[in-house]
């Protein structure tokens, strides 16, 4: 581990002023940025402590719940307003790892953690994320777990994160400040894709920092994150699924979905539900819709498998919601 200095912020502006300095980096929970400086792939000359700063959850004015990027993930998953207006996102928190690394894990930290690519964390490997310009191993090496939406011949590794496919179903608005003020950057737009250039992840810019996380007001719908692992915990999705899923008469009158595991960022499935609003809530049109969102996925030598499976996982999952609605009614 390369050597650093340490300095605890004592409010917003002087992080803001400590994370300008060249070299800097955030310590929230450090339950991804320590393990990654252990690996020696990330270099902060300077960590900039940020625990105990925006660590509160807060009503917004039309309805909507304002979580601190320094809230913990377990206490976001306990929280009752959560629980009870957005089930969904508990649900993915309490998917996402084990109870130790939720008690450290905070929001804006899930938001920024890194790949597990197995390339990623190999020195001896190429890597375009960790050494831009040096290939990537994992295109035709082992990639059961890479994605098969939006990549590119630079970059095929996933994003790790359960909570944030949540957040991007849900429309979520990431509050940042930096040297321009504030900022709030709509969840689905705060990630990019790889294109040539893999190491850039985030739209952040230099010294960025994540203050909250905003939930607009609550769906009237019902709502649930389902999890397709290797094994029953602390494993990483091969794929995943944030559904809502609003039905009137036999006709689907609002829907959200996002996948997990299959892209560089959480997916957004604007083309499943745009199949979806205003038709028939069956099986047939779940299933047009699953293969309409899944039209553009290309396979790798060991993940085609996720193609099929993303597209059973949507269909079940938004079975099942109509079901809970018919039997409600």
């Amino acid at each position: 581990m390369n050597p650093f200095t340490y300095e605890r912020a004592s409010d917003p502006q002087a992080a803001l002023r400590l994370g300008a300095r060249s070299g800097a980096k955030y310590l929230g929970g450090g339950t991804n940025l320590v393990d990654l400086m252990r690996e020696t792939i990330e270099h902060p000359v300077m960590l900039v402590d940020i625990t105990g700063l925006s660590c509160a959850i807060e009503e917004t004015d039309d309805g909507g719940l304002r979580i601190g990027a320094g809230v913990k993930n377990t206490a976001v998953a306990a929280d009752r307003r959560v629980r009870e207006r957005y089930p969904l996102l508990a649900e993915a928190i309490l998917a996402g790892a084990s109870a130790q690394i939720r008690n450290m894990a905070t929001v804006g930290g899930n938001l920024l953690q890194r790949t597990r690519c197995g390339y990623f964390y190999d020195d001896a490997a190429r890597c375009n994320k960790r050494a831009p310009g040096s290939g990537c191993d994992a295109v035709d090496g082992f990639n059961r777990m890479h994605a098969i939406l939006g990549a590119s011949a630079a970059c095929v590794a996933t994003h790790p994160s359960d909570m944030a496919v949540a957040l991007a179903a849900l429309d979520a608005v990431v509050t940042v400040e930096g040297r321009n003020g504030l900022r709030d950057i709509p969840l689905v737009d705060f990630h990019v894709l790889p294109g040539d250039t893999p190491q850039t992840e985030t739209v952040l810019e230099a010294g960025d920092l994540i203050t909250a996380v905003t939930l607009p007001p609550a769906l009237t719908c019902r709502s649930v994150y389902r999890k397709v692992r290797d094994r029953a915990s602390y494993a990483f999705a091969l794929i995943s699924v944030a559904a809502a899923l609003d039905v009137q008469d036999g006709v689907v009158k609002e829907v959200r979905l996002a996948l997990g595991g299959v892209a560089h960022k959480p997916w957004r499935a604007r083309a499943a539900e745009a199949a979806l609003m205003g038709g028939p809530a069956s099986e047939a049109a779940y299933r047009a819709a699953a293969q309409a969102e899944l039209a553009p996925a290309r396979a790798l030598r060991d993940n085609a498998f996720k193609i099929e499976l993303s597209q059973r996982v949507m269909i079940d999952t938004l079975l099942k919601l109509t079901a809970l609605q018919e039997n409600r009614s």
